[in-house]
């Protein structure tokens, strides 16, 4: 089995998707969750193409995480 994250972006009406760790494998959605389903698509084609063209399947190195910062809200 092959994992890989994706990054999911809110766009101007629609939803885009890439994974750091599959350069050029990028899908779009109108909605998340239509987005989401188009990139496992896209992995999925996109690793097989790799696997048929005998070439190595990347190895998943990029992890995300949330940065909270805490300041002061100044009035308008």
């Amino acid at each position: 089995m092959y994992r890989f994250l994706v990054v999911i972006e809110k766009a101007n009406g629609n939803y885009s998707v890439y994974s750091p760790d599959l350069p050029g494998c990028v899908a779009t959605g109108a909605t998340r969750e239509e987005a989401e389903l188009n990139m496992h698509e896209a992995i999925e084609i996109h690793v097989r193409g790799l696997l048929e063209d005998n070439l190595p399947i990347p190895e998943s190195n990029s992890f995300a995480e949330y940065v909270a910062i805490d300041l002061p809200i100044q009035a308008a």
